[in-house]
């Protein structure tokens, strides 16, 4: 008997799903789309023999897959009711919701199951799961005795996609404060390759994507496929390769919300919905996973579609420091250079002098603000631009007005507040008089000041995140406490309208598309130096597109490494994101401050090119120390590149570089935008075309640029330059 199939495909990829009736859908494809003539032909040809040693007829690898469906690797799904129920038999119903999305109803008894699996316009694959306990002492599907046994306590809900054999290469991130988005490979071997973090925030070392492709995959080459978590809590990441493989596949590829025990128990008539487990494929690289992730966050309506205005920031430039004489100063500098967002970052309120004390004290400290901050908003707004505000809610100093009133606000166990970290504790959100407490101040603060734009900070990871139930018992809270920040940003977002809010946490420790959804923007990095920021920025832009991506100039000297850099430099690296300074630029030469405004009128120029066109990162050794990163309009007439030396090149001149992206049929007016600042060179003489380029332009043909390429000056290290096509 012919099974039934169904198909959901998009923009050149397509996930192929086999309905037998009253089973779960068995996961026949995923990956470069299919005629439909191909698709009817899958079942037949794909369906693999029975090997000695094994089951006795071919099992399936399905949508929700666990040992009863013979899968033996990382069950999609784990829970019991008091120890018992462990072993499901699935009664599924199937429907499609649209042409693009699947639901599939499972039940079990009293548990039920349902998946949505949604393709967007682009290509990107959303699997929202959740589980109900749906028990009813009155339908004899639990005993009416034993009240224990009516709850499900829920170890794992996750979602898993197949792999075939030609994905033998894992691509993740680590990383570190200060250096987060650290690429590292390996091939893809037998067992587990788990990316599981227990921080209570996505932390610096989240991988973001784990991506699985062909052998030596690239940028602009090689078939890849990928999954993110979208979720700020505890998480993980998985490619799991077994002997026996994935029903007919090779491998599988998942994640989902990292549970501890006990977190997740189920009451009758209870839902847990897991955080959205996203997949994207693509046949032509990692820039083709971009591309779709930042097309679909673009056609959103989360984020602001308003030009991403150029900001500074006090942080380097004051500290704690907070003079209003001074302040304004700053500002008056800052709108001289055509700055139109000034935000005051930490030490207005409370007894915050320094980190040790006054967090969760959201009330303007009268020690250094006697007049209120009025003075300085008014002064702001005066000269045209935005003001923000620096706050941290969900963190509190022991030293605290809020902790002296209500201690047991503090999240942590019975026996003890948990170890400190940067001198505070985390504020325990899900209870309701410690939420409300934070946004009203906040709130009040938004109205009364007419803040535009708040930096969101969270600066520790979370140990022992633990609170204590109605009962009085340390319950893990991980899960609760995420939920109660998401719940927070979308209230104040539902009651200010504008607001615009940035996602940081000790640099680029909350990075994922579930607090994406909410804010405006992440902080990349704590780190400022741009010759470490071209790594960060070049891996974070992996998920993250570059209008959603704060990139700042800092000092001259970087307060976290001590390196010493070129503003030309400093200026490049700031273009590839949402740019802005971190700088006290009162204190520039009237030298740098031209130079500043050139640079931010080229900003402001090409920031709609850059904040909407596909990103394209060019495929080189490391070993030549350059990194090539451009940004091409959807109709491909319209680029811009940063052409980056991070370190000496073996070679004595670095050879021809063909640039990604551009339309072998049109010609192009290559321009050197000495706005964004013109590099140091150790050559005699430079290119022949350089001179024009850096006038009026060369005309030169897409074919040669893609396909041969420009000879490149001799780029002394930490140089670069901003090549303009149009």
């Amino acid at each position: 008997m012919t099974v039934p199939t169904t198909t959901l495909r998009s923009a050149g990829t397509c996930l192929v799903v086999e309905l037998p009736e009253g089973e779960l859908p068995r996961v026949l494809h995923w990956g470069v789309d299919l005629p439909e003539a191909a698709v009817a032909e899958l079942a037949a040809v794909v369906t693999g023999p029975v090997p000695h040693n094994a089951l006795d007829e071919p099992w399936p690898l399905t949508v929700l897959p666990t040992a009863g469906d013979g899968w033996l690797g990382t069950p999609a799904y784990a829970a019991h009711r008091a120890g018992g129920a462990a072993a499901p038999r699935w009664g599924v119903s199937t429907e499609r919701d649209g042409e693009r999305s699947l639901v599939v109803t499972a039940r079990d008894g009293a548990t039920e199951v349902r998946g949505v699996w949604a393709l967007d316009d682009h290509g990107v694959l959303r699997v929202r799961n959740s589980v109900t306990n749906v028990a009813d002492a009155s339908d004899g599907a639990v005993p009416t005795d034993d009240v224990v046994a009516t709850t499900v306590d829920l170890g794992a809900l996750r979602a898993v996609l197949p792999l075939p054999t030609r994905a033998t290469e894992v691509l993740d991130l680590t990383g570190r404060w200060c250096r987060e988005r650290a690429p590292q490979r390996s091939v893809l071997q037998d067992g587990t390759h788990l990316r599981a973090s227990r921080r209570g925030r996505t932390g610096h070392d989240a991988t973001l994507l784990l991506t699985v492709g062909t052998s030596g995959f690239g940028f602009r080459t090689g078939e890849v496929w990928s999954v993110h978590v979208a979720w700020s809590g505890n998480h993980e990441h998985l490619v799991e390769k077994l002997p026996e493989g994935a029903g007919i596949h090779s491998a599988v590829l998942g994640g989902g919300e990292l549970l501890e025990p006990g977190e997740v128990r189920l009451a009758p008539g209870e839902t847990y919905t897991a955080p959205d487990v996203v997949f994207v494929h693509s046949a032509d690289g990692l820039d083709g996973l971009s591309r779709r992730l930042h097309r679909s966050q673009r056609a959103t309506a989360a984020h602001s579609n308003d030009p991403r205005p150029l900001v500074l920031n006090t942080w380097e430039a004051v500290y704690f420091d907070h003079d209003l004489d001074r302040l304004k100063g700053l500002a008056d500098t800052a709108a001289s250079i055509g700055v139109e967002r000034f935000v005051l970052d930490d030490g207005w309120f409370g007894s915050r002098r320094d980190d040790h004390s006054g967090l969760g004290d959201w009330v303007v400290s009268t020690d250094m603000w006697p007049d209120g901050l009025q003075p300085i908003v008014e002064h702001v707004k005066g000269l045209g631009m935005e003001f923000g505000l620096w706050f941290e809610p969900e963190m509190v100093n022991a030293d605290s007005d809020l902790v002296r009133a209500h201690p047991d606000w503090v999240l942590g166990p019975r026996a003890g507040l948990p170890r400190p970290s940067r001198h505070q504790h985390v504020l325990d959100l899900a209870n309701p008089d410690a939420a409300a407490h934070v946004e009203g101040q906040i709130s009040a603060l938004v109205r009364e000041l007419g803040i535009d734009f708040i930096k969101w900070d969270h600066n520790r990871d979370l140990h022992e995140v633990v609170r204590s139930d109605a009962t009085g018992t340390d319950r893990p809270a991980v899960h609760l406490q995420t939920q109660a920040i998401y719940a927070l940003f979308d209230r104040l977002r539902a009651a200010h309208p504008d607001l615009e809010i940035e996602s940081c946490s000790s640099g680029g420790g909350r990075v994922d598309l579930g607090v994406l959804a909410r804010t405006d923007r992440i902080w990349t990095s704590d780190c400022n130096d741009a010759l470490e920021r071209a790594a960060i920025q070049r891996w974070t832009s992996l998920l993250v597109p570059a209008e959603l991506m704060g990139t700042h100039i800092g000092p001259a000297t970087a307060h976290t490494t001590h390196r010493t850099l070129d503003l030309s430099f400093r200026m490049l690296l700031a273009l590839q994101g949402h740019a802005g300074l971190e700088w006290d630029i009162a204190a520039c030469t009237p030298e740098e401050l031209e130079t500043l405004r050139g640079w931010s009128a080229l900003y402001r120029e090409l920031r709609p090119l850059l904040h909407t066109g596909d990103l394209v990162r060019a495929d080189l050794p490391d070993e030549q120390g350059l990194l090539v990163t451009g940004t091409v309009s959807a109709d491909r007439g319209h680029a811009a590149y940063t052409v980056l030396r991070t370190v000496t090149g073996p070679a004595v001149a670095p050879g021809l570089l063909a640039l990604p992206g551009l339309d072998p049929e049109r010609t192009y007016s290559v321009r050197v935008r000495a706005e964004a600042g013109l590099p140091a060179v150790t050559q005699v003489r430079g290119p022949q075309w350089w001179e024009q380029a850096l006038g009026d332009g060369i005309d030169v043909s897409g074919a040669v640029l893609t396909r041969v390429g420009l000879a490149l000056p001799v780029l002394a290290p930490a140089q670069g330059f901003l090549l303009h096509l149009t």
